[in-house]
């Protein structure tokens, strides 16, 4: 499943929310040397119960607006984000 995400960085706390159709991502790393990026990675990994190597940044790795890949369906997405 490919996930369409916007990241915001330098955020106090993580969080993670839906704004129309897309998920907003707040994490507390900075945008250098791809530590925001593996942060990202990290929190999607323990957030859907996958491992890390399975999320990937299909497109965006240097940009705010991402789409990540992840090896769940529609079902188990709606299931875990409540949606």
């Amino acid at each position: 499943m490919i996930i369409e995400v916007h990241v915001i960085t330098n955020a106090k706390k993580r969080e993670l929310k839906f704004e129309g159709h897309y998920l907003k991502v707040k994490l507390t790393a900075l945008p250098k040397e791809g530590k925001a990026n593996a942060e990202l990675i990290e929190f999607f990994a323990h957030f859907f119960g996958v491992r890390k190597s399975e999320v990937k940044i299909a497109k965006g790795e240097k940009e705010k607006r991402k789409l990540i890949s992840l090896p769940i369906n529609d079902e188990e997405f709606r299931h875990i984000v409540g949606r």
